[in-house]
């Protein structure tokens, strides 16, 4: 049996991201739309993210943000090797997290 065709993205979602106001209206939109788990997952893999980005090891990475080793090697190949749209490292540089030269 054929799979499924991949459902086309719905960009509603993500127009209401721009629409919020502040830090308070992101985090209350969030804490609606997930749940604590999903929300504590994508903070640790984005805090992963601006480690690696800063070139921190995997032990001092673990040891900072409780995530596992394969949690480290995931973000590192999934959002920082692969640029999955590159605007990971982007927003980490905007926010002055890292050197932007790297």
């Amino acid at each position: 049996m054929p799979r499924a065709a991949k459902k086309q993205r719905s960009m509603a979602m993500y127009e209401a991201i721009m629409q919020l106001k502040d830090v308070e209206e992101c985090c209350r939109f969030f804490d609606d739309l997930c749940t604590p788990t999903e929300l504590r997952s994508m903070e640790q893999r984005y805090d992963v993210a601006v480690y690696l980005l800063q070139d921190q090891v995997y032990t001092e990475i673990l040891q900072k943000t409780g995530a596992s080793s394969a949690t480290i090697s995931r973000v590192r190949r999934n959002i920082l090797d692969n640029e999955a749209g590159g605007a990971m490292r982007e927003l980490i540089e905007r926010q002055g997290l890292i050197n932007e030269d790297k």
